[in-house]
């Protein structure tokens, strides 16, 4: 069994900062790709933030040089750093990950999400 816990989320004014972490637990051989995802209410799905294994990352356009993604492979955990938060950065934040299993398998998991709100 495999579990991914999203935490860190909350309420916080446009200009603050929050960081998100995504922890996963349970019969794990290795974690390949992960990400941060964020849905915002009546919209799809988003990719925010990606990282692979060995670090390299990627953004989403619109949280350039405003979030960082980081990972801990030794502790499978991922994390978000958010700076200079703006109110249409509100939404609930998912982490995905793409875990090999001691089978060698892969399977896709997402994070239940964590809610983040940013008041103007």
């Amino acid at each position: 069994q495999v579990q991914v816990v999203e935490s860190g989320g909350g309420l916080v004014q446009a200009g603050g900062s929050l960081r998100l972490s995504c922890a996963a637990s349970g019969s794990i051989f290795s974690i390949n790709a992960m990400g941060w995802y964020r849905q915002a209410p009546g919209k799809q799905r988003e990719l925010v933030a990606s990282i692979t294994r060995s670090g390299s990352t990627n953004y989403a356009d619109s949280v350039k040089g405003r979030f960082t993604i980081s990972r801990d492979n030794a502790k499978n955990t991922m994390y978000l750093q958010m700076n200079r938060l703006k109110p249409e950065d509100t939404a609930v934040y998912y982490c995905n990950a793409a875990i090999v299993d001691y089978q060698l398998h892969s399977y896709d998991y997402w994070g239940q999400g964590t809610q983040v709100t940013v008041s103007s």
